[in-house]
């Protein structure tokens, strides 16, 4: 299952490692990109967890745009 979430905050490269380290730290994310250009968020995984990756963003400084 992929899930597609834009978010804000995105400035840079950093941003985007600082994304992945974040959300790959639950097992149940298999694989993350991050768009720094349009700072959407791509996160494959087996669980529909997307509350739960909404919040790991929020938790790292890069919350969902509504």
């Amino acid at each position: 299952m992929k899930i597609e979430i834009e978010a804000q905050n995105i400035k840079c490269g950093g941003c985007a490692s600082a994304i992945t380290t974040g959300l790959m730290e639950d097992a149940r994310i298999e694989k993350v990109e991050v768009d720094v250009a349009s700072g959407r968020i791509t996160v494959e995984t087996g669980d529909d967890i997307r509350a739960d990756v909404e919040a790991k963003l929020a938790a790292l400084g890069y919350p969902a745009k509504v």
